[in-house]
Parts: structure tokens; sequence; C-alpha cells
């Protein structure tokens, strides 16, 4: 067993493999076939984890977010962005912008609002403050989700876990999206409230809110894009989970081109107030597009 000193000695071997341009060019591209359990697949089909039914060449975006990782992307309006949660830990905050105006963005107050449901499920409508439709859950086996708390802050998480920087041990759910967000060139300014997914709250009859943790390992919940979104997630502990340790699982992101919510969908037709806003996001798309 080496000693500390021995240890923070200097490896000299890989000094000499990239002492020189040529020799460096030769180590960064022998470090090109190496994996690691959190990554993103480029290309997308060459992900370990498609989903059932999902031809691999459909793939526009396939990744393992780590436990305390984010992740960032735009997608194509239509685009169908599944998550899923392989052991039972992980918890998706989401955060959405509309690309190419990120003024319009998700407001969690009208997404409970609108379908007079605070409960996230299969069918709901993500609303922006704007009276459209930026997603819609379109599938739902966990159950467990929260449209009150939103994510963790810097100092929720620094006096709970010690730390709550985006490069420390235990990153909360803000910095994260603050760091996704300048990605996209975006600011704190930009984001807002979230919700989250695979992690449930319930508010009880005496108006306590309750966490009710986890359904288990393999849930998946999926949305569909019904604009061009960019989309933000942190994975991190609810802050509301009751464990003292920073625990959180790795949560896996697939998505491909699918097509919007239409009028021949039940949640279109769900209730008025639904109908109207899926009405206010195709009329402002058509015109626009």
């Amino acid at each position: 067993m080496p000693t500390t000193a021995e240890q923070h000695q200097p490896d000299h071997q890989t000094e000499h493999q990239t002492d020189t341009v040529s020799a460096a060019r030769q180590d960064a591209r022998a470090q090109g076939g190496r994996t690691a359990d959190a990554m993103p697949y480029v290309p997308a089909s060459s992900s370990p984890y498609i989903p059932g039914g999902v031809p691999a060449e459909a793939l526009t975006w396939a990744q393992t977010v780590a436990p305390g990782g984010y992740t960032h992307r735009v997608v194509a309006r239509g685009t169908r962005i599944r998550l899923d949660d392989p052991t039972g830990d992980a918890c998706a905050h989401l955060f959405l912008l509309r690309a190419g105006a990120p003024y319009e963005r998700l407001n969690v107050a009208d997404t409970v609002k609108v379908p007079w449901q605070a409960y996230l499920g299969a069918g709901h409508p993500l609303l922006s403050g704007d009276g459209r439709v930026l997603a819609t859950v379109a599938l739902d086996s966990s159950g467990r989700h929260d449209a009150f708390c939103g994510t963790s802050s810097e100092l929720w998480n620094a006096a709970k876990y010690g730390d709550g920087r985006p490069e420390g041990p235990s990153p909360s759910g803000q910095s994260l999206f603050t760091v996704a967000a300048a990605h996209q060139g975006l600011t704190q300014r930009d984001l807002g409230p979230s919700i989250s997914f695979f992690q449930g709250v319930r508010i009880g009859a005496d108006g306590a809110t309750d966490w009710t943790g986890s359904a288990g390992a393999g849930t998946a919940v999926e949305l569909i894009a019904e604009l061009p979104l960019i989309v933000l997630i942190a994975n991190v502990p609810h802050p509301l989970d009751p464990r003292e340790q920073y625990v959180v699982g790795p949560l896996r992101v697939h998505a491909w081109r699918s097509t919007p919510t239409g009028p021949g969908d039940p949640a279109f037709a769900a209730s008025p107030e639904r109908t109207r806003a899926y009405l206010n996001t195709i009329d402002d798309w058509e015109s626009r597009a």
C-alpha cells in the first residue's frame, strides 16, 4: 500500500506519454473507447438501455445521468422523452423552456390549476404561463411525483449534508439547474420552480406536506414535447427526503421522434380547459411554422 506521499508523487509514465503534442494526441485518442456507468451515448443508437419497441435508429438522445448529476438538451416538437428509474432512488427534477423563446417557460401554478389536478400522472399537461402546453405526460408507471416543493437549494443542502455546491459531494438541484442553463446561454433569471418525478409528495388532511418516496425500481415516465423545448434535468435527492445521507440513484433518459398531442388523443379532450390549452398551443405553433 503506497504512503500518502507516494500517492501524490507525479506519474512520470503519464507525463512521458503526454510530453509532446503527438504523444498527447495519441494518449487522448486511446481514451476514446472508455465508458462509464453514467454518460451520454453517442450516437444515441449505441445506448445499452434502449426502451422496448423503440428502433435504435429512431433515438435522438440517450444518456444515463449520474446521481447528483444534470443534463440539458434542445428537442423538437413531437419528441417523446422517456425517463427511467432503474434503482428506485432517482429523482428527476425537470424544468422546461420554449426553445427559441425561453421567456415562455414552465409555470407550475398553471400546470396544477388548469387541469384541476395537483398530482402529476398520465395525461397531465405541463403548461407555460402563456396558457400553452409545453409537454404532456404520456405514460407513467411510477405515480410518485411532486409539483409542490420544487428542488433543493445550496443553503438547504449545506444545512442538511454539509455542502450544496454544484462541484461538491452533495450538489443542490438549483445549483445544477444554473449550470445546465448556462450551457444553453441562460442564467438564473431564466429559471423558475420545477417539478420532480419518481419521488412522491402528498398533502394530508391537515395540510401537511408528506414525502411518500419512490414506487420502486423499474418505473418510467414518458413526456411528449408539444413545442420545441429546452429540457433541463437535475438528478438530486428530493428536498423532503428524510434520509440523512445524500441518496439518489442513476436516471436514464431516451428520446425519439414522435407526434404531438392532437384532437384524437384522450388528453386533448380530457376537459374544456385542457382542450383550450392544446388549441392555444397548436394555433401559436402553426402561425410561427
